[in-house]
């Protein structure tokens, strides 16, 4: 690994960005993107480094705090994110040595022009390091909240929620697996559901030196690590795989459409669903891929493309905008809907910095719009699936009740849809909440309702 100044610069610009509210896997990808040509471990040390820095930000804050004569809070950006940095390597780099550590900070420091604070950076770095063994942290017997915070580096009122919904025990394995590198989880297509090509598809990886373990529940799921570039891969070329998590596949596992369907998928963007939906129905029926803006539509069609289906169309449509044109056309309405992304965190660490009570009425509120307006498309006896990528209760029991209080509807058993392991009393009854750590997959919620 080369761990330069210069590896070190491009995380802080990355950083930086996320600071100043850029989308952290946006960041990350234009930055990566524009220095290609940089070594697999150089783009490798970037990454970790970025995503650990921000998945770590409330523990490494708290430990700042503990040996700066300066809150964090009050100090320079830059400078405030050279410390975090350099604390996320000190602790959970052991690959680099600490005099490396603080050194590269404090050349970066006077880098960026702050040459009167060299001694500052230099001070608190080295006082980590000598503690690193021994950091302060709150006592789980004193207040489990603050610890747990601190402990997973998650905003304490996501632990009061998830305490509150999950209890200790499940939500400790939550928020472990929140820390853990999150794998690339792939659909190998299907169309039909004819499984030959899956064997093919394995073959074709492993023959590109790509690491290929099956993932649970679907026997068309892979997870797949030691490449390079995704984009270089033959089966993703030729529209073979599709990146999409496990729980994202079960939405249309349990969708379940017939060839000759009409399904309207109403967030379609980036399309996994959509033509995972088409493959389902082998080229039949019709998937109609909607989405808010062009741009988020030119992602559907792109992958659309990629894959050569035919039975799929993306176009621009206001979810929360009524279509006349629709009304009681729809065999199947597909609701993946805008959420908290409490289920992702892994994934998409810099949303911990976004949570607030605030924010999570006005989602809720966004969802039981589009929901309102998606129900009317939905056609007598046919279904609207309902899913989320969040483990926020007030997203998804509490909305699934309000839907069914509101709209012709009812709750219809999931269970011959599933792998007999993710059947219980909830899935009997028509829903599914999946979550990090307990189930192996991202944290999702599925429910399937049927109109009366």
């Amino acid at each position: 690994m080369t761990n330069t100044s210069g590896t070190r610069e491009l995380a802080l610009k990355i950083l930086l960005m996320v600071e100043e509210g850029a989308n952290s896997h946006t960041a990350l990808s234009q930055v990566l993107q524009k220095y290609q040509y940089l070594p697999k471990q150089d783009r490798s040390f970037i990454t970790r480094l970025c995503e650990g820095t921000l998945e770590y930000q409330i523990q490494l804050d708290h430990i700042l705090n503990q040996y700066s004569s300066v809150p964090v809070s009050k100090m320079k950006p830059v400078i405030r994110l050279l410390l975090r940095m350099g604390v996320y390597q000190l602790i959970y780099l052991d690959s680099v040595p600490d005099s490396a550590v603080v050194n590269e900070a404090v050349k970066l420091t006077q880098a960026r022009g702050f040459y009167n604070l060299k001694a500052f950076v230099n001070g608190v770095l080295r006082s980590v390091a000598r503690e690193k063994d021994n950091l302060p942290f709150p006592s789980r017997e004193e207040n489990l909240t603050a610890y747990l915070s601190i402990r997973y580096s998650m905003p304490e009122i996501l632990v009061e929620r998830f305490l509150a919904a999950y209890g200790e025990d499940v939500t400790e394995k939550m928020l472990s697996a929140f820390l853990e590198e999150p794998p690339t989880t792939v659909r190998v297509r299907c169309p039909g559901r004819d499984l030959k090509m899956v064997k093919a598809v394995r073959e074709s990886l492993e023959s590109q030196g790509v690491r290929v373990e099956e993932a649970p529940y679907l026997p068309y799921a892979f997870k797949i690590s030691n490449y390079d570039h995704l984009m270089a891969l033959d089966a993703f070329v030729k529209g073979q795989i599709q990146v999409q998590d496990v729980s994202s596949m079960l939405v249309a596992e349990v969708a379940a459409p017939k060839k000759g369907d009409l399904v309207i998928d109403l967030c379609a963007a980036p399309g996994g669903k959509s033509i995972h939906l088409g493959d389902m129905m082998d080229g039949f029926g019709f998937v109609d891929a909607r989405d808010i803006s062009q741009k988020k539509v030119s992602l559907i069609e792109e992958n659309i493309r990629r894959a050569g289906i035919i039975n799929v169309q993306a176009r621009v449509q206001d979810a929360t905008v009524f279509d006349p044109a629709s009304e009681c056309k729809a065999d199947i309405v597909i609701a993946d809907l805008p959420c908290s992304g409490y289920g992702v965190l892994a994934k998409k660490p810099d949303i911990k910095a976004r949570v607030s009570q605030s924010a999570q009425e006005e989602i809720v509120r966004l969802q039981r719009q589009i929901l309102s307006v998606g129900a009317e498309y939905v056609k007598s006896r046919g279904c609207l699936v309902y899913s989320t990528c969040t483990i926020a209760k007030e997203e998804n029991e509490e909305n699934m009740l309000w839907f069914l209080n509101n709209f012709p509807f009812r709750l219809e058993s999931i269970d011959e849809y599933l792998p007999e392991e993710l059947r219980q009393e909830s899935t009997s009854l028509g829903y599914l909440q999946l979550l990090p750590g307990v189930h192996g997959t991202d944290g999702f919620f599925i429910a399937k309702f049927r109109r009366k």
